[in-house]
């Protein structure tokens, strides 16, 4: 039998780095389960922090080390696995019962006479505050009594060469996190939704000029903002064209371009380069299991997400502003509403 846990943390970033730092607090019986060998998460691959309370400038190694170091400290036990999928099973005495829409699940049900019309109307018919979650990884099986999600998200790359060698030496995820290190510098930004032209909007106001790089012919955000950064003369739209090289030796120097109309190649001098393409929270392995928009888990400030017990930090939360700060708020508040889960298990 699989060891059972009152809590499991899937992600170990900052957001699921607090959460184990409170679980340990709290004394909960927890497990934190990490796909990557090192734990932190992406503020790992940034160069500085300086937007962090208590840290004037950081590295971003240091300090998502110092943040696994605080967990540790405290007894958290880590496993490195990648969870698939996590499934729903309902303790009936001594006996664990599976909920699934699986072959073997749903063969399950039936032997226990439930009736199997859906997994939601399955799932009805048990008791919701004392549901244990099945996460399964590609290294072994976990059951909890709780969850919380938090695994973060992924930014869309460009894919192009000298994209992944220069992350964190000029090529940038984040606007509101780098861009001071590009003061009275010229940079790019790569992107035509919001986050594209907002980002160009911000690094107006300390970077000596900003080209905004768009593969159309029109920006697709928001006519305000369209406006706002029309009206801005150290911003240069570079209309109908594409990255095709980040180049550089120890940092961003210069990008390659090409005009997908005219399929002239030119050359652009930068210090650095924003992409703003998008970015893909890390959810599909609970997309069937939880409300999800637009692939983000659906949750407000506490974390709680549709399904009972199990709850939701960090980058893939539903919510406006996605930073390490905001990242730790939502570890703290998911592992406080998990404690008022399970006092009300323990006490049914």
């Amino acid at each position: 039998m699989e060891k059972k846990y009152d809590l499991v943390i899937v992600g170990s970033g900052p957001a699921g780095l607090t959460a184990g730092i409170y679980a340990q607090r709290a004394r909960l019986n927890t497990l934190v389960i990490e796909k990557e060998m090192v734990s932190g998460g992406q503020v790992l691959t940034t160069y500085e922090v300086e937007n962090y309370p208590g840290f004037p400038v950081v590295d971003g190694f240091t300090l998502g080390t110092k943040f696994w170091e605080h967990a540790d400290h405290l007894g958290a036990e880590f496993v490195t696995d990648e969870i698939v999928g996590i499934r729903l099973m309902q303790e009936q005495d001594t006996d664990l019962l599976a909920i699934d829409a699986s072959e073997d699940g749903v063969r399950d049900l039936r032997a226990a006479q439930v009736e199997v019309p859906g997994v939601t109307e399955i799932v009805s018919h048990f008791d919701s505050e004392k549901t244990w979650k099945v996460l399964t990884g590609k290294k072994g099986t976990y059951l909890a009594k709780t969850v919380i999600l938090a695994s973060g998200a992924t930014h869309k790359s460009l894919g192009v060469p000298g994209e992944e060698r220069l992350r964190g030496s000029g090529v940038s995820y984040c606007a509101t996190c780098d861009g001071a290190f590009f003061r009275r510098k010229e940079v790019a930004v790569v992107g035509g939704g919001d986050v594209a032209i907002e980002d160009a909007i911000f690094l107006s106001r300390m970077c000596s000029h900003v080209y905004l790089i768009h593969r159309r012919g029109e920006l697709r955000g928001a006519r305000s903002l369209r406006e706002q950064l029309l009206a801005l003369e150290n911003v240069t739209i570079l209309w109908d064209t594409v990255v095709e090289e980040i180049c550089g030796e120890q940092r961003v120097e210069n990008i390659q371009l090409r005009n997908v109309k005219s399929g002239e190649h030119s050359q652009l001098s930068v210090n650095g380069v924003f992409v703003a393409v998008g970015i893909e929270p890390n959810s599909t392995f609970v997309e069937d299991l939880v409300q999800m928009d637009h692939g983000y888990v659906c949750a407000g400030e506490t974390c709680e997400t549709s399904v009972p017990g199990i709850f939701v930090a960090g980058d893939m939360r539903t919510k406006q502003l996605r930073q390490i700060v905001t990242a730790t708020a939502d570890g703290a508040n998911a592992v406080s509403s998990a404690e008022r889960y399970l006092n009300a298990w323990s006490h049914r």
